[in-house]
């Protein structure tokens, strides 16, 4: 414990902040298929509440399982298929919906929660771009840390096959990716955000708005339309599961968890750069000429006494092995070591940099 102190002004400290990225790679077979037959997969967890269904990269009953992402959908109230005789879970659908519109988008002057909008502006009343019926894919915190990170050209790619037959592989894919990643909104309560534009192998119209991702929400909103054939330039709509359902059909008649489990099943790559700040305080601790030339440690003995010169004309010596940083009321907070100990005499000054990550 130290005996003396030095008080560390403004100029002896800095702060810094670094941006650390990790690519995070998906691929599709993760998703559909490598642990068990499609719908049975030991890696997928179906809820008993069927609200929505997680993904891990390994059986979930493993102790080495990663939990993933979560998939769900969500219908508006006032969708074009909200009144549909057939309608499976329509309670649950809309709660999600709103759920994640209040988290997301927000509310109006009126206390009114906006609705997603492709166009991101939330607060439009062109009904046109609003998405309605949608697919909600939640990355876990594992992977996307604290944010997605946003690149030129598109920092968030999400890959779809649009194979007509959903047992049918294809050449034909769509990719989802937000081309204009750095010029991301703002208008979202979850932060940053950016719109999702599609382009399809199949030589379609290219960059048709049909999704949003929010960067530090780390959730991909997809909307319905990016399974049918204006986006994928196909002939017909995507047929999703055996019961030859296309989208909207299977979002309406199916539960949460068979519209997930086919949703997945078109997932080929989700590709993004994740993002971790990493916040620093750098302190210089300045030893001059005239300072911690002695020791008080009690190791620092000669004769069971503590030793200061051998002769009253020598220079007195210490070695510095350790630099601890003290509250206003000398408590001991934090502590960094030396990697070798540094001679200290009054003909040597030292400035070492301790750097607190948090």
């Amino acid at each position: 414990m130290a005996t003396t102190f030095k008080t560390l002004l403004s100029d002896d400290t800095v702060q810094n902040r670094t941006k650390l990225h990790e690519a995070i790679p998906l691929t599709g077979t993760i998703l559909s298929g490598t642990y068990g037959a499609f719908g049975s997969e030991e890696n997928i967890k179906n809820y008993s509440h069927g609200m929505f269904q997680s993904v891990y990269d390994y059986p979930y009953l493993s102790s080495s399982a990663n939990h993933i992402l979560d998939l769900t959908i969500g219908i508006a109230a006032d969708s074009g298929v909200s009144g549909s005789a057939n309608f499976a879970q329509v309670n649950q659908k809309n709660d999600i919906y709103n759920e994640m519109a209040q988290i997301l988008c927000g509310y109006d002057a009126s206390g009114n929660i906006h609705q997603f909008d492709v166009s991101g502006a939330f607060g439009s009343a062109a009904p046109a771009n609003k998405m309605k019926d949608v697919m909600f894919v939640n990355f876990a915190r594992l992977l996307t840390k604290d944010e997605i990170q946003k690149s030129s050209g598109g920092g968030f790619s999400l890959v779809l096959n649009a194979a007509t037959l959903f047992d049918t592989p294809s050449t034909t894919q769509v990719t989802l990716k937000d081309i204009n990643a750095t010029s991301a909104l703002t208008n979202s309560p979850a932060g940053e955000f950016n719109v999702l534009y599609a382009s399809s192998s199949a030589g379609a119209p290219t960059a048709i708005a049909c999704g949003l991702v929010f960067y530090q929400a780390g959730i991909a909103v997809i909307s319905s339309s990016a399974f049918q054939t204006e986006i994928s330039g196909l002939g017909a709509d995507c047929v999703m599961n055996v019961g030859a359902d296309t989208i909207p059909e299977l979002m309406v008649s199916g539960a949460i968890s068979s519209s997930a489990d086919a949703l997945r099943h078109r997932f080929e790559n989700v590709s993004f750069n994740n993002t971790t700040e990493l916040n620093s305080t750098i302190y210089m601790c300045r030893a001059g000429a005239n300072e911690f030339n002695y020791s008080s440690n009690p190791t620092y003995l000669s004769s069971s006494q503590i030793r200061v010169k051998s002769v009253s004309t020598d220079d007195p010596v210490s070695y510095i092995t350790t630099v601890g940083l003290y509250g206003a009321n000398n408590e001991l907070l934090a502590v960094g070591k030396l990697s070798e100990a540094l001679k200290k005499t009054p003909t040597d000054e030292f400035v070492l940099r301790v750097r607190l990550d948090y």
